[in-house]
């Protein structure tokens, strides 16, 4: 079986392309909801900080949002993020049509 390997291995490399698998390990892998997202960077870092906002009402008054999760990228794996999850949001309006965040939208409904 080792030789098999070694063979395999030879003939990839022959052709000039090398396969390489990567393999997820998931064991200790934690889950958290967010339903809030901050971005905030610097020349060598891009920082995401995640939490969940429990005020549904829309009411006057301060909000707190409780943060569970920073995460810290190079700003080459930041690009990276950002393509992929352009791409995926790009399949889920495909699928079930576009998204209205309302971006759009002035601040002030009765403001034209």
């Amino acid at each position: 079986m080792a030789t098999k390997r070694a063979d395999e291995a030879q003939a990839t490399e022959a052709n000039g392309a090398r396969t390489i698998t990567v393999k997820w390990d998931d064991s200790e892998i934690t889950n958290s909801y967010a339903n809030v997202c901050n971005v905030s960077s610097s020349r060598e870092e891009v920082v995401m900080v995640f939490g969940i906002n429990k005020a549904w009402e829309k009411g006057g008054g301060d909000v707190t949002v409780k943060l569970n999760s920073r995460i810290i990228l190079s700003p080459f794996a930041a690009k990276r993020l950002s393509l992929l999850l352009d791409n995926v949001l790009k399949q889920y309006e495909a699928r079930f049509g576009a998204m209205d965040i309302g971006l759009n939208r002035p601040a002030d409904p009765q403001a034209k």
